[in-house]
């Protein structure tokens, strides 16, 4: 006897989640049940763009993962905010609207996956998106995602992107275009100066539909099976009690590369000598489940500047009394920040067919966004390798779901991960010597005059120190086919081994794409709700 009934049950409601959830219940005829760990997004911070310094580390809002110690940053363990509230993660988010390279696709494709090429994910970011520049080739309008220019500037943003182009790097006004290489301004998932994450964009439309239930506080515990069909979910709600639902048609997990892979082994399919080690029994053996971990390290220097920064402006009682009133009012000023403004995607080598690194320019510095901007004018120049090489994986710390994963990124674990970060550190340090620029620098706070350019050592040990994630957690239930010992989900995103099962997040990234993975996530979770509404319209099951 089931709790709930629906045709399609979809466990997350994060970037993914909140799109299929809108995309599947648009079809009347099926019943559809989304189950969200978090509660509601009615924490006023959510909404207001530069909320995340609120909202991240909120274990009401945040999963508050932490690493295992990690030898590529000298035993150092990482935070990994990832969101436990309507939206997921892109209520959390810095808000950045990054595609990636169309190369990141066809490599996908050319890895056994027919169907994720650039020409055939292309329409779906178009059907995704209301972009206020208007509709092009690359853009679309009338979707159900706001994308919009910052409605902030900062000179020393501003600085950067001339000075960028002054060292011999192309101003490029779309990278979400014709090409991403270049320098220029990010692009937002922002709506009149308000967060428009996923939860916003597709459930806010579909609340209203019938077909539609959405309960929140529901911690799933286990997949339902009937032999090797999934026939639904059991979770725990916010009574304490044990839940279930059937789902006729198909179970999706859209729980993010943490989550998903966590849930799967959880009900018997992973690596099946780790899961008898805790006392689960191997439904299918699927050695891929939480192997293929990749993650997007950031090295962050730091500038102090002749000028004030927003590091002032946020520690004066005033100019923070005005902020507010500003945005209260015509919602533009700082209160509508993104986690950066100005950005550069770069190659390391002319060598290289295209960037490996990308740049997320900041006009204010911190240790970490929950912590407070630093006592002094400065501003952030982040940058990150786009295809590290480096593989992690997570596995279950115990059977309970309470308990969260082990983390092991293995950061920094290949030569071609350490000399990128090392280049890139060299080439944001270039960046900063050249005017307009080094007009406006005092000194260099991070890493600082004890690291010279040319210790490789030196700036590699740097690295290791201080690195941290960008938040882009991909890869954990790899796509690819059945000749593939460590894929997980087919090209169709369903479990191998498994009827009525399938994942569509950011775990079946083969490759980690060359950017920020919000806008690929809905993408994916655009791109999969067609396959799921046609595998029931003409009844194909997974096959097993």
């Amino acid at each position: 006897m089931f709790d709930y009934e629906a045709d399609v049950v979809i466990v997350g409601a994060g970037s993914a989640g909140c799109a299929l959830a809108n995309r599947v219940s648009a079809n009347p005829k099926l019943r559809v049940l989304l189950l969200e760990a978090g509660g509601r997004d009615l924490n006023p911070w959510i909404h207001v763009p530069v909320g995340y310094f609120r909202t991240m580390g909120d274990p009401a809002l945040d999963w508050c993962y932490m690493t295992e110690p990690d030898p590529g940053l000298n035993g150092r363990r990482l935070p990994w905010p990832r969101g436990k509230v309507l939206g997921g993660s892109s209520s959390l988010n810095g808000l950045l609207y990054v595609r990636g390279q169309p190369e990141d696709y066809d490599r996908w494709q050319q890895m056994g996956n027919p169907g994720w090429g650039w020409d055939q994910v292309l329409p779906y970011f178009r059907r995704s998106e209301d972009q206020e520049r208007g509709a092009d080739a690359f853009h679309g309008t009338g979707g159900p995602l706001s994308v919009s220019d910052a409605r902030l500037s900062r000179p020393i943003c501003d600085a950067w992107v001339k000075a960028a182009q002054a060292a011999g790097y192309p101003f490029n006004p779309d990278y979400n275009g014709a090409t991403q290489e270049g320098v220029g301004y990010f692009q937002l998932t922002s709506r009149n100066g308000r967060r428009c994450s996923s939860a916003v964009a597709y459930l806010n439309p579909a609340r209203g539909r019938e077909n539609l239930q959405i309960l929140t506080r529901a911690q799933i515990t286990r997949i339902l099976f009937d032999g090797k069909r999934a026939i639904g979910v059991e979770w725990r709600g916010a009574d304490s009690a044990l839940h279930t639902a059937r789902a006729h048609g198909r179970v999706i997990l859209s729980a993010g590369a943490i989550g998903s892979p966590q849930i799967l082994m959880l009900s018997g399919i992973g690596p099946a000598a780790h899961l008898r080690k805790l006392g689960i029994t191997p439904r299918v053996d699927l050695p891929g489940v939480g192997r293929n971990l990749q993650d997007h390290l950031q090295a962050r220097l730091v500038f102090r500047t002749k000028k004030p920064t927003l590091n002032d402006e946020v520690r004066n009682p005033i100019d923070k009394i005005r902020i507010a009133l500003k945005y209260a009012t015509s919602r533009t000023g700082p209160m509508t920040m993104a986690a950066s403004l100005a950005t550069g995607f770069v190659r390391t080598s002319p060598d290289l067919a295209t960037p490996d690194i990308q740049f997320h320019i900041q006009p204010w510095s911190a240790d970490s966004p929950s912590e407070g901007v630093h006592n002094f004018s400065a501003f952030t120049v982040s940058v990150c390798q786009l295809r590290p090489e480096s593989r992690g994986h997570l596995e279950l710390a115990s059977a309970d779901p309470n308990r969260a994963p082990r983390i092991h990124p293995n950061y920094l674990a290949t030569p071609t991960d350490c000399r990128t970060m090392i280049e890139a550190v060299r080439i944001s340090r270039n960046i900063a010597r050249h005017a307009p620029l080094s007009d406006e620098i005092r000194d260099e706070y991070k890493p600082g005059p004890g690291v010279a350019d040319s210790d490789d050592a030196a700036l590699l040990d740097w690295v290791r120190n201080s690195a941290t994630t960008i938040y882009h957690p991909t890869g954990t239930c790899k796509m690819g086919p059945d000749s593939d010992p460590t894929a997980v989900v087919d090209a169709r995103l369903r479990v191998h081994g498994i009827e009525g099962l399938s994942i569509a997040d950011c775990a079946i990234m083969p490759e980690i794409v060359s950017g920020n993975t919000n806008a690929p996530a809905i993408m994916i979770g655009e791109k999969h709700s067609d396959m799921v509404l046609e595998d029931l319209r003409t009844g194909i099951a997974a096959p097993v």
